[in-house]
């Protein structure tokens, strides 16, 4: 036991003295990783912050070559990739990371997302949708639905984005129904494009069923009156436009003068039509009251008290348009209609994007209901 104990004694020492030795140069060679990563890492962030990207991904690509553990840095530069629009290389780098055995559950849903939206970007729609439908039921649940809808709003899969939407507002994540009958509107415009009178019927029912307060399917439903020759029943619907949105009614006002006519109904729209004027008057409802009463002294009378009301160029060249024909006032009202043009159009209240007729969803930003009714020139 004497001799026995004696190498033990002996033992120990060199094994503290070879584990102390060890940890040292572990410690050290992991004091030179630490510096030489962050180093790189911190320079590419300096990089960034001075937008030269160029300079940026080079530095976070030595970061990852340094410490190709580190997934913060592959998101960063894949992320990178993306904002350049080098949406391959973005691609690379996230599937390199779905790839990774050693990827927690958390990361690798983040990896997804990210693809997913390297797809988008790309304009890879299918490969998209695949990717943001593997995260259902995953934290990024909510935010790959919401890409998912604009994704089927993008390529006009309207019954699709309306199933969409609808998941989302079931969520909680706010309400869509406004956003759910313009998909169940552009569905019945669909209809009617294939003849089919009874499918767009009931998309239009759909829409106000979805959204009673939205004022886009009782436009609608009037036009869709009036291509099946129902003009009666086209002046009831937008009468009950009218009453629910009357600043939206500004938008078919001539299309229910001229039904009313077909109707046989002039009189009494005209009556209307000169109330709603009282109370908001603009040039649109002023050209459809003229076409029900096209006296031409009442005609004139009208023009110059909406001139004297709203002193717009349009006003003014519907008031010269008025005067006897001659050289001097026909140039006048080409003038005047010519300064009056830029003034005609509708502005997205969202992006600013100016357009001659009237949108519901912006051609610019994608907005929905981001048109107001009236044009600029009565703003």
């Amino acid at each position: 036991m004497d001799f026995d104990l004696q190498w033990l004694l002996l033992a120990l020492p060199i094994a503290f003295a070879l584990g102390w030795i060890g940890s040292r140069i572990d410690l050290r060679q992991w004091k030179r990783e630490q510096r030489s990563s962050p180093k790189a890492y911190f320079k590419g962030l300096n990089l960034l912050l001075n937008e030269q990207q160029d300079k940026a991904i080079d530095a976070f690509i030595e970061a990852v070559q340094n410490d190709p553990d580190t997934t913060e840095l592959h998101f960063a530069l894949g992320n990178l990739f993306r904002r350049r629009g080098e949406f391959e290389r973005a691609v690379r780098v996230h599937q390199h990371l779905m790839q990774r055995a050693d990827l927690s559950a958390a990361e690798r849903e983040r990896a997804q997302y990210a693809l997913a939206q390297d797809y988008l970007r790309a304009g890879l729609f299918d490969r998209a949708e695949e990717a943001y439908r593997a995260l259902e039921g995953t934290p990024f649940d909510t935010e790959a639905r919401l890409a998912l809808l604009q994704l089927h709003e993008r390529s006009r899969d309207w019954r699709a984005a309306a199933d969409d939407a609808a998941r989302l507002e079931k969520a909680g994540a706010g309400s869509f129904a406004s956003r759910i009958a313009h998909h169940w509107c552009e569905l019945a415009l669909e209809a009617d494009e294939r003849g089919d009178a009874v499918e767009a019927e009931a998309a239009l029912a759909r829409a106000r069923e979805a959204a009673p307060t939205s004022p886009r399917p009782w436009v609608q439903a009037g036009q869709h009156l009036i291509r099946a020759g129902r003009h009666a029943e086209a002046v009831a619907t937008w009468n009950e436009l009218r009453r629910r949105h009357p600043d939206a009614f500004v938008l078919i006002a001539a299309e229910h003068a001229a039904s009313a006519q077909t109707a046989g109904l002039a009189d009494e729209v005209l009556a209307t039509l000169q109330a709603l004027y009282v109370q908001q008057p603009s040039l649109d409802l002023l050209q459809a009251i003229d076409m029900l009463d096209a006296d031409a002294a009442r005609v004139r009378q009208r023009h110059a008290e909406h001139l004297a009301r709203q002193p717009t160029l349009s006003a003014a060249a519907a008031v010269l348009r008025d005067m006897p024909d001659g050289d001097l006032q026909n140039s006048l009202v080409a003038t005047v209609e010519r300064a009056a043009k830029p003034l005609h159009r509708y502005r997205c209240a969202a992006c600013g994007f100016e357009a001659q007729r009237h949108f519901w969803q912006c051609p610019g930003c994608l907005s929905w209901d981001s048109y107001p009714p009236q044009r600029l020139e009565d703003m």
